[in-house]
């Protein structure tokens, strides 16, 4: 079976550990904020208390996306070869 590059592999999910799931479903419910919308606090003198939260979450985020590449990249892409024969 030849797979594209740009397609998901089918076990790629089955793959994945419960725990990552979790944490992505756990983003996506935290990034719905709304307890800062009005809040005026400022962190470290200057920034608004929602976009210093906003901030946190992207690089939760970036670190959660960088965990579920390790767990559903396909392996023969690091060597180059698409998994097509050569004429």
């Amino acid at each position: 079976m030849s797979l594209s590059p740009f397609r998901l592999h089918p076990l790629a999910l089955t793959n994945m550990p419960r725990s990552l799931l979790a944490m992505i479903l756990i983003l996506l419910v935290l990034h719905q904020d709304n307890w800062f919308w009005t809040d005026g606090t400022l962190v470290f003198g200057f920034m608004p208390i929602g976009l210093f939260y906003h901030a946190c979450l992207s690089v939760a985020a970036g670190a959660t996306w960088f965990w579920a590449i390790k767990y559903c990249w396909p392996v023969g892409l690091e060597d180059g070869s698409t998994g097509e024969k050569s004429a």
